[in-house]
């Protein structure tokens, strides 16, 4: 099985490159996805966010608002928030490889694919990418999204030219859609055979 590790900064189209191999018949690992279902109500996360950060969970699930306060800008508690997370999302991550290990490729979408080490499990890495003009457009039309919150994503993650030098392959997403799918198509073509 060849192991695709897909990542890419906020706002370059790598949610949708990875719908875009679903679609193609490549399953996909969403990280994003299992952080929320460990958050969301009767997430196996939830105690241990409680005892470590009190008051920012409830029945609902996470108060992203709340522990936002606490964690932003704090590299120790995002640390310890970390240490709560990386090993549950580590542990689905697994489930989801035993689940799928008969197919020829799966897809780990992971947006710090390199800042976190994971590349380093992955046979190839592809990062999604577009212009700057094109990224800070999409991000700043997203709800509550404000230029200093862009900004400060931006820092807590390697920069897309890094990213980019990085990688075995680049998609590039701000020539259009019809461009992204065939990049994407082309990359499953050219899988092996199982």
């Amino acid at each position: 099985m060849i192991v695709i590790g897909l990542t890419g900064s906020i706002g370059m189209g790598k949610s949708t490159v990875a719908a875009m191999f679903a679609a193609e018949g490549v399953p996909v690992f969403d990280a994003d996805a299992a952080v929320r279902r460990l958050q969301g109500p009767g997430g196996r996360a939830l105690a241990a966010i409680e005892a470590a950060f009190p008051g920012t969970t409830h029945a609902g699930g996470l108060d992203r608002e709340k522990l936002a306060v606490q964690v932003f800008s704090n590299a120790i508690a995002l640390k310890k928030l970390e240490n709560i997370l990386h090993p549950l999302v580590a542990e689905a991550q697994s489930a989801f490889l035993g689940a799928h290990r008969h197919k020829r490729a799966v897809v780990l979408d992971v947006p710090l694919l390199f800042e976190k080490g994971g590349w380093q499990r992955c046979d190839i890495s592809i990062v999604v990418s577009a212009p700057y003009r094109v990224q800070r457009a999409r991000v700043l039309a997203r709800p509550g999204m404000t230029p200093m919150k862009f900004a400060g994503i931006l820092k807590s993650q390697l920069p897309d030219r890094k990213k980019r030098a990085l990688a075995d392959i680049v998609i590039e997403t701000g020539r259009g859609r019809r461009h992204t799918l065939l990049a994407v198509r082309k990359i499953v073509a050219g899988l092996p055979p199982r």
